[in-house]
């Protein structure tokens, strides 16, 4: 709000770059980012366990073994950081899954699925070398669209 002597309140939109130079500046902003880091290497190893398993003893092709692994550590990830990183159990729960669901959701098909299938089709990486890659390159995305609209806090 912009108060101004003889008017009324007036609302300054504050633009998503000066947001984001702000927040950075706070160090719980920080310690959330290091509690995803900690929460997703689990997902991590979580994600890379389940489509290895898929992959080599269950000879499921890839990129179905990809959707099962984000899965499995969707549903892990969302609970720990519910409840850890962003300390969000007073929200309502079904809302912020949706959310987390369609934040995760995103960034598995736009980021993830598209770095695997490149990877492995056109560099000719490996696959499960190839898929621990793409879920790093998916992490920013992830901590961002939880951090803004999955958990955020009033509004």
């Amino acid at each position: 709000m912009d108060i101004r002597p003889g008017g009324g309140a007036k609302h300054v939109e504050v633009r998503p770059h000066t947001r984001l130079l702000h927040g950075m500046r706070k160090p719980a902003n920080w310690l959330q980012l290091i509690r995803f880091g900690m929460v997703g290497g689990l997902g991590f190893v979580v994600n890379l366990a389940v489509y290895a398993l898929f992959v080599h003893v269950l000879s499921t092709p890839y990129q179905i073994a990809a959707v099962l692994a984000w899965l499995v550590a969707v549903l892990n990830n969302f609970v720990i950081n519910r409840h850890w990183t962003f300390d969000a159990s007073a929200g309502r729960i079904h809302f912020q899954a949706i959310r987390f669901f369609l934040v995760s959701l995103a960034a598995f098909l736009l980021v993830n699925l598209v770095l695997l299938t490149l990877l492995v089709e056109d560099a000719g990486f490996a696959k499960v070398p190839a898929q621990a890659v793409a879920v790093a390159a998916a992490t920013p995305f992830n901590f961002l669209g939880n951090k803004l609209w999955s958990f955020r806090v009033g509004r």
